[in-house]
């Protein structure tokens, strides 16, 4: 079974300098760029969203692990979690070398010291990423580069075309025109969904002034807040689990909502249902794999990003997953000749509508200089006001 750019200017400096009061993490690499690869250590421990590193163990005919492990005689342990707070609290134990990482995750693995700044040099399938992909505010800071690529992918909007009608093209179908679907509208469960409610004000309420939506000052967030509050009476469901979600929509008790292509790869023909990037644009993620600050398996490690990153590997990965490779060199390699395709992969003009999950941090990463901006903290306690 499948499983479940960001625009304008980032200061890197203003990011680097709001993470530099936080607590730094411990180990044998402590933050320090790695200058050269050694021996293999023979064992390595993942940690990422499930099917990430499919070993066969779920599916015979779904295994890259294995050829990772003959190559390179690193034995893979590959754990999966199910949210991304999940992931930093499990990743914060030290117990795994490598972290594949979404975008509301990735700064404050970097904040807490708990991930360190990569040698791409060392990691020679990096170079023929999408160029749209590296030194971006999700997993670059102060120019250093703190994770590579794994998949990447818009939360577009899925609807009923039998009971939404007109077939809607904007966001506003389940924010100011919500009601007309009251207890059928379903939306992402996590602190992170409040950038959706940020991105549909900027383009409505210029007045506001965001121009990020994960840059946001406290009235900004007001703002957010608020429309997801008068959203929430219209909701039916929250969801994570993307299972969850194709139920409900084959059920009916979804009708329209946020969703993932892969969801909607996996909906029965009978569901009549479209999933589409409205005019706004849409948020979305872009996972970075990271390395450990105090991993004792670094070559390893790095043998994994580079591995991840090639094209036969990469294409395995992400079609599995449901979401665009990183590479166009990985397109060959996909069993469904359409698959790059229905993903939009290496498609600038479609990846440039994507605000991609990037933490949002007190510095403005949109640049402001004048006003605090608030943080993933904020984020977290706004959603869990906004749910009640």
């Amino acid at each position: 079974m499948k499983l479940s750019k960001a625009k304008g200017l980032v200061v890197a400096v203003a990011v680097s300098l709001a993470l530099a009061g936080c607590s730094s993490g411990s180990g044998n690499n402590g933050g320090t760029m790695l200058d050269k690869l050694g021996a293999n250590e023979k064992t390595l421990t993942l940690l990422g969203w499930p099917g990430y590193a499919e070993d066969g163990s779920t599916d015979k005919t779904v295994d890259w692990v294995t050829p990772f492990e003959k190559e390179t005689g690193c034995q893979v342990t590959f754990k999966p979690y199910g949210t991304s707070d999940e992931a930093l609290s499990l990743f914060k134990t030290g117990q795994y070398d490598a972290i594949a990482a979404s975008g509301d995750a990735t700064l404050r693995l970097v904040a807490g010291g708990y991930v360190q700044p990569l040698n791409t040099a060392l990691i020679p399938s990096y170079a023929n990423v999408y160029s749209f992909l590296k030194n971006r505010a999700w997993n670059t800071v102060d120019k250093k580069s703190y994770g590579v690529p794994h998949g990447y992918g818009a939360n577009l909007l899925m609807y009923n075309t039998d009971v939404v009608k007109p077939a809607p093209t904007s966001w506003s179908v389940v924010f100011d025109g919500a009601s007309a679907y009251k207890g059928k509208v379903t939306a992402y469960d996590s602190p992170i969904y409040i950038a959706d409610a940020a991105l549909y004000l900027m383009k409505h309420k210029p007045e506001l002034g965001i121009t990020n939506p994960y840059s946001l000052d406290k009235d900004q967030l007001a703002e957010a807040v608020d429309l997801l509050k008068a959203q929430r009476a219209n909701v039916g469901e929250y969801w994570s689990d993307y299972l969850k979600s194709i139920q409900s929509f084959e059920t009916g008790n979804t009708v329209v909502g946020t969703t993932w292509q892969v969801i909607k790869n996996s909906m029965s023909t009978k569901s009549h249902t479209e999933a589409i990037l409205p005019t706004e644009g849409a948020t979305g993620w872009s996972d970075s794999w990271m390395i450990s600050s105090s991993t004792k398996h670094v070559n390893c490690a790095y043998k994994w990003l580079d591995y991840i990153d090639s094209p036969k590997a990469n294409a395995a990965a992400t079609e599995y997953f449901g979401e665009a490779p990183v590479t166009q060199d990985a397109c060959q390699y996909a069993s469904d000749k359409a698959f790059c395709d229905t993903y939009h992969a290496g498609d600038e003009a479609y990846a440039a509508q994507i605000w991609y999950w990037t933490t949002p941090i007190s510095t403005c990463l949109d640049g402001r200089k004048d006003v605090k901006c608030t943080d993933y903290a904020a984020w977290t306690k706004a959603w869990q006001d906004i749910k009640g």
